[in-house]
């Protein structure tokens, strides 16, 4: 399996998450119902954690599960934030977790392994948006084209819109 997009997208993240980090302009308060950036990064840990969980599974050639929720809860964002330090420990978290995941889904698993279908519940906004068994493949690849690319938008939304501008370009 290609981890490139994998990769680029955590990349894109990290990038993200330091202009944010290192700005002076982010907003103080992010939307009504949106994360702050280490609640944001807290979320994407506890997400890498679970897929790295279940890829280490279906490697040691265990049945497995993967569920969002935790990922969701608010105590458990708060103590992953505590645990980790705060945001400089949380972007190293992740990129190490973005490392494990990419050496896990590209030469460690078979093809067989990446097929492998895993009972998967993913909520978003309280929305279920999948409850069926789903290849470890997706999950892998849900990461690279939908999980954090939406995070890396999350993060740059909380600058202002000329920070936001100056990140971008």
């Amino acid at each position: 399996m290609d981890t490139t997009p994998l990769r680029d997208a955590y990349r894109a993240l990290l990038d993200a998450a330091a202009t944010v980090a290192d700005s002076g302009d982010t907003s103080p308060v992010p939307p009504t119902g949106e994360w702050n950036a280490e609640q944001i990064l807290a979320h994407v840990a506890i997400v890498n954690a679970a897929t790295i969980a279940a890829v280490s599974c279906i490697a040691a050639g265990a049945n497995t599960t993967y569920d969002n929720r935790i990922a969701l809860d608010t105590w458990t964002i708060e103590r992953v934030i505590s645990l980790a330090g705060g945001n400089a420990g949380l972007r190293d978290r992740i990129r190490l977790q973005g490392d494990a995941l990419c050496a896990l889904g590209g030469p460690v698993l078979s093809e067989a392994e990446l097929d492998t279908p895993v009972p998967a519940l993913l909520l978003s906004n309280d929305t279920v948006l999948v409850n069926q068994p789903v290849p470890l493949r997706d999950l892998i690849t849900g990461l690279a084209e939908v999980e954090l690319p939406g995070h890396t938008e999350q993060l740059l939304a909380l600058l202002s819109d000329g920070a936001r501008a100056e990140a971008t370009t």
